[in-house]
């Protein structure tokens, strides 16, 4: 059976399409080929990679341009089941449909939610722009086979609206990817990490702040969201306590978890935010990372429940300060948090159980 995942954003080694949910499925056996944007490879873990050149410059110009080559190399792979992650596919999906195709619709975000802090829409038009885009968003949904969410929240959204063929399928972190089993604490410096796109809504000005008053180490790794925001943040008087990495791929990313005592996810209360299940609080839990984290109620009882990290108010300099210089003064209790995380991962927390649900999934839409 042929099964062709989409996207026209994302890249081929992306974690939740390609490492973790295209991977399952070679394992079951299926063929799988993924359409991403600008890439020369063509076979990664399994998968067969279709590059697509995109020339086009700018959101409005990829979607309204690079999408209709994104359609022409679906249509050209044939499959039996499409399954597309980026919701400006949304258009290309339902003319799969009306070619008879079954089509699976990935949900990573909450979108309307999230078009509401979107700095480059205008804000009195925000409002309008998501209320059109979820109205649109629901209609479309129920034309599609299956559609799998990163969350329970986005889940009991399209529940709530009537359709069942709907499954959270979250993005835990792989059991043993990040792990380094039998890693001694007295190893690591004196360091917390934060692993991400780095933007104000994610903390950037906040963290710096922090280890610049506890005199601690920041380890980032990710990509600034734009020039202008990397030049005020190397600006701060707390950018001489920050390692800087850039985009680092998974074995640098494990080294610098290995490395560091503490991991930072301290996001601003947006409303795309406060329900979601941030992947990196559960990377870092599954590297045995204690966790200082924004103190929004879903977050909080993961964490306090595990007994795994500290909750913040995230625009509060001296909360995230003072969290961060507690596990540095207290190893031991630090490294027992970070035991406590692992171990709820194991339990519950895991790829390995998620992937259950999503082969679920392909099992019923499958005609064999």
């Amino acid at each position: 059976m042929k099964v062709c995942h989409l996207t026209s954003v994302h890249n081929y080694n992306d974690t939740r399409i390609t490492v973790k949910e295209c991977s399952t499925l070679v394992r079951q056996g299926y063929e799988v080929h993924l359409v991403v944007p600008n890439t020369s490879i063509k076979k990664y873990k399994g998968v067969n990679i279709q590059g697509v050149k995109n020339v086009n410059k700018g959101r409005i110009n990829r979607i309204t341009k690079f999408t209709k080559k994104v359609f022409e190399k679906a249509k050209e792979i044939d499959a039996d089941i499409y399954h597309f992650h980026d919701p400006e596919l949304i258009p290309l999906a339902l003319k799969l449909k009306k070619l008879g195709k079954k089509v699976i619709y990935d949900i990573h975000e909450d979108v309307p939610r999230q078009i509401l802090s979107k700095e480059w829409i205008p804000n009195l038009l925000r409002k309008i722009i998501s209320k059109s885009f979820e109205i649109y968003e629901n209609r479309s949904a129920r034309k599609f086979d299956y559609l799998v969410t990163s969350t329970p929240f986005i889940n009991e959204r399209f529940k709530n609206k009537g359709i069942e063929t709907t499954v959270d399928v979250n993005n835990y972190p792989i059991l043993d990817e990040l792990f380094i089993p039998n890693l001694k604490w007295h190893t690591k410096s004196k360091s917390v990490c934060y692993v991400g796109g780095l933007s104000k809504t994610r903390g950037i000005f906040e963290m710096i702040d922090s280890v610049y008053h506890s005199n601690a180490l920041l380890n980032i790794a990710g990509n600034f969201q734009n020039e202008n925001l990397k030049k005020e943040v190397e600006s701060k008087r707390g950018w001489n306590y920050v390692n800087y990495l850039g985009y680092v791929d998974r074995e640098e990313v494990k080294k610098i978890l290995a490395n560091s005592m503490a991991g930072f996810v301290v996001l601003h209360p947006l409303i795309n935010y406060i329900d979601a299940h941030p992947i990196k609080m559960f990377e870092y839990m599954g590297a045995g990372l204690p966790v200082i984290a924004s103190n929004f109620p879903l977050w909080k009882s993961i964490l306090e429940e595990n007994n795994a990290g500290i909750c913040v108010n995230p625009t509060n300099i001296k909360e995230i300060s003072h969290a961060l210089e507690w596990f540095i003064n207290n190893p031991k209790q630090a490294k027992l948090m970070g035991e406590n995380g692992r171990r709820a991962v194991e339990d519950k927390y895991n790829w390995e159980l998620e992937s259950e649900k999503l082969i679920k999934v392909y099992q019923k839409l499958d005609p064999t």
